[in-house]
């Protein structure tokens, strides 16, 4: 099994370096790229005001965080998630740099970039000069947005968490013909990548029709040796 976190952070604002904080961390598990529905999650004081641009993004004011844990306060919980696995997240270097900005203000090593696994190169790379922001590529792969009216790091996870499954081959990646012993004649599919074989075998009456079918066909490939 192959275990990877795939996260996302909401912040005050756009620059660490200018002293804008996180204020939301959302992580989800994942093990052979699917979620195994263990997550980490909280929201964070982040000893400052909030600009009103970035309340326009994902709705949070300061009056919220009042009985808010500090990040000192959650960093221990959130490490342990992590662990020492590959890290995935939307345009991942703007949530390291935050992460890494907030362990260097503890005194703590940073978040190795060799860890990183960006999705939104991954969708450049798939999808050369289109939009690939989370929104258009939840449109592209027919993920449903009607929850997301605002930016959350949880959702945004759990859109995301979507989003990777598509651009790392879909839900048939490493769709490939097999044959299964106890029917040694019937082709069967199966998930060669590394998930969990399932495979699949046609009923009698469709492996009837199938022969009649190939039978109308003139010098079919099928039959050839």
């Amino acid at each position: 099994m192959t275990r990877a976190v795939l996260f996302d952070t909401e912040t005050t604002g756009l620059e660490p370096h200018l002293g804008h904080r996180v204020i939301e961390i959302a992580a989800l598990e994942l093990e052979n790229d699917l979620p195994t529905g263990r997550q980490f999650h909280t929201l964070i004081h982040p000893d400052r005001d909030i600009p009103e641009d970035a309340t326009r993004i994902h709705g949070f004011t300061i009056e919220l965080f009042a009985d808010k844990p500090r990040f000192a306060d959650i960093v221990d919980d959130m490490v342990s998630f992590f662990g020492t696995d590959p890290l995935i997240a939307h345009n991942a270097a703007f949530d390291f740099s935050f992460l890494n900005a907030e362990f260097g203000r503890l005194g703590l090593p940073g978040l190795a970039e060799t860890r990183m696994i960006d999705t939104l190169i991954l969708a450049k790379t798939r999808f050369p000069g289109m939009p690939n922001s989370l929104d258009a590529l939840c449109r592209r792969f027919a993920i449903d947005l009607s929850a997301r009216t605002t930016h959350n790091a949880l959702l945004d996870c759990r859109l995301l968490a979507e989003v990777y499954v598509e651009l790392t081959g879909g839900r048939q990646r490493g769709l490939s013909l097999a044959t299964e012993k106890a029917a040694p004649n019937v082709a069967v599919y199966t998930h060669a990548g590394p998930r969990t074989p399932r495979p699949m075998i046609p009923p009698p009456a469709e492996l009837v029709a199938h022969t009649a079918f190939v039978g109308r066909l003139k010098d079919p490939l099928w039959l050839q040796s």
